[in-house]
């Protein structure tokens, strides 16, 4: 037999401790790393993958995306995987798809996260057989999944299903006692499944999708704050994590979420909040997040951190079709009409266009969207004469108010009309120092939602592409070891993951990432099909020059630009990681090499 079953040989290697890079190969066996050293005997190897002038290091964390939905269907996450993640978290913003019924998480995901619904709830109702999260654990670990996955409980689908959707999402009505001590009880039952905690929201902007009850809030915008101050005993027990969402409206409850992190004659809370970002809305934000963590964690001894997109927030939409027009009342007001013809004759009418132009000229009105069209640009349209031009310049040339302008462009071509703008970090200058401030944490890739607005699965490769080209232009501002070190060792010690790390006996999740394909390339649009959600076009990135080669659980699953057939459909590498626990090595992947087989370099 031999002695390793992969030896990655050559690269410089990152532990994802924070250690300086140094030359070392990588030896694999049974889906563990049991040797790291310089000039590992090849010959002893069934499989050689080529690092040379090249980075090895752990396998990225994607902490926050939507994938619950697709990874039931696509279990391979794909497009994660190609760019380095070996690991994700589901069940983030108050959704999960434990608890509550197929219909239920249809509606609680759908709007919210621009999924098409009548695909994701034919999915849920052929594939949902489970009840509990331990069945929904072991649902995953029979699947062929791809990276690993760890899952907070979303308050908005246990609170759904102890309530009722429909109770859950009417403010007059509360939880009686027992319905409270069952919520608990449910939640109490996923954190001895492994899970990392509870994800909330308080923000009002999310919606629910279907015929029920469609536009009301999600269930845990309605709940009080004695509810959530009791997940938060029970999470601050067991050790585990909080993930919320606050009122960009009001912003106040922000301070909850730093108090109930605190850890003053009391153990701390982790606390992991959305979203630390420099908007072209508010310029000025940007200066809050450190402060906010500093009081919470240096004076406040709490477990606080900020999430943080390492990469320009630019979206794209199909007419009328995005988010932040739920930031207002007239947007929410069009985004509520399903039908395109009714939808058209809202945005037709001229008191309806009054509302819509005083919403959006609105000064002090809280925002996450700059709402400047001349930073709307046109990409798509039937009229190819406005492709490449702003609404603004387009409404300039028609003598038209830019809201009169965009609407006229939505009801002549509807989702035909495609354009885009750029939300927040914009300014490097300004993003270098997030990234390096403490409390700050990288996440916020949202992969797997917002399927036609944004694509941030390459948001690790995103930071050091970044970080090669300041080194490369003499401005540095995060050594290599540091950038490796947030975008894995770093999170996997604030969710308590078994990842993150390629010591000797640590998990063989790891990437390969070439330097030379680090070209500035992050940022190139893609599209691809998702077959498996009724064949949408979905953005998507493609830096497989940067992304030599991706191993989970010691196997080769991406390199050279391509697939190992069978990968995600045949056979699986990814588990479920639970919170502080470590995890065996998936070992149902497919046959073992054969020891007459002969050494191959990749």
């Amino acid at each position: 037999m031999s002695r390793f079953d992969v030896v990655v040989q050559g690269g410089t290697y990152f532990d994802g401790t924070g250690a300086p890079g140094r030359r070392a190969d990588v030896g694999i066996r049974d889906g563990r790393v049991v040797a790291v050293g310089d000039g590992l005997d090849v010959a002893d190897a069934a499989r050689v993958v080529e690092a040379h002038g090249r980075w090895v290091m752990p396998g990225f964390i994607d902490t926050h995306t939507h994938y619950d939905a697709e990874l039931i269907v696509a279990p391979s996450l794909s497009e994660s995987v190609r760019h380095g993640v070996t690991t994700v978290l589901v069940g983030n913003c108050s959704i999960s798809a434990v608890y509550a019924d197929a219909l239920d998480v249809a509606d609680l995901f759908s709007r919210v996260e621009a999924l098409p619904r009548e695909e994701v709830l034919a999915a849920l109702r052929e594939k949902k057989s489970w009840h509990t999260p331990a069945e929904w654990a072991r649902a995953l670990d029979g699947l062929a999944l791809g990276p690993n996955v760890a899952s907070f409980l979303g308050h908005s689908d246990v609170r759904a299903s102890v309530m009722g959707l429909g109770r859950s999402t009417d403010s007059a009505q509360k939880p009686t006692p027992a319905e409270a001590k069952e919520i608990e009880r449910r939640i109490g039952e996923a954190l001895d499944a492994g899970f990392l905690g509870v994800s909330t929201m308080t923000n009002p902007w999310d919606k629910l999708d279907g015929d029920r009850y469609r536009s009301r809030t999600l269930p845990s915008t309605h709940a009080s704050w004695k509810e959530f101050r009791r997940i938060s005993r029970l999470l601050r027990r067991r050790d585990a994590v909080l993930q919320g969402v606050p009122n960009l409206n009001t912003k106040y409850d922000v301070a909850f979420y730093v108090s109930t992190s605190t850890g003053l004659f009391r153990k701390p809370l982790r606390v992991s909040l959305l979203s630390a970002a420099d908007t072209r809305a508010e310029p000025w934000v940007n200066r809050i997040f450190a402060p906010i963590a500093y009081l919470a964690n240096r004076i406040g001894r709490g477990k606080f951190v900020w999430q943080h997109l390492p990469t320009t927030f630019q979206v794209w939409a199909d007419g009328i079709d995005l988010v932040v027009f739920e930031e207002f009342g007239s947007g929410r007001e069009a985004i509520h009409l399903k039908e395109e013809m009714g939808r058209n004759d809202l945005l037709r009418d001229e008191s309806y266009r009054r509302w819509f132009r005083a919403d959006f000229e609105k000064r002090f009105s809280p925002r996450v969207w700059h709402r400047d069209f001349d930073d709307a640009w046109i990409t798509v349209c039937p009229d190819e004469s406005l492709v490449g031009r702003s609404v603004g310049d387009v409404a300039r040339e028609r003598k038209l108010h830019p809201v009169d302008c965009f609407l006229d462009l939505v009801v002549e071509y509807g989702t035909d009309f495609r354009w885009t703008t750029v939300i927040a970090n914009a300014r490097e200058k300004v993003a270098n120092r997030l990234v390096n401030t403490p409390g700050v944490t990288i996440g916020f890739s949202d992969a797997g939602a917002h399927l036609r607005n944004m694509a941030f699965y390459n948001f690790a490769v995103c930071l050091l592409d970044r970080m090669h080209r300041a080194e490369q232009q003499g401005k540095p501002f995060i050594s290599p070891e540091q950038a490796v070190y947030k975008l894995t060792g770093e999170l996997a010690d604030f969710y308590r993951l078994d990842a993150g790390r390629i010591r000797e006996g640590d998990r063989a999740d790891l990437v390969v990432i070439d330097p030379a394909g680090l070209d500035g390339s992050v940022d190139d649009y893609h599209e691809a099909p998702l077959v498996e959600l009724g064949g949408i076009r979905r953005m998507v990135n493609r830096n497989d020059a940067a992304v030599a080669a991706t191993l989970i659980a010691g196997e080769v699953v991406w390199a050279d630009g391509a697939f190992a057939p069978g990968f995600g459909t045949e056979f699986g590498t990814g588990s479920f990681l639970p919170l502080g626990r470590p995890v065996a090595p998936r070992v149902d992947r497919r046959a073992p090499l054969k020891s007459t087989d002969a050494p191959r370099s990749m």
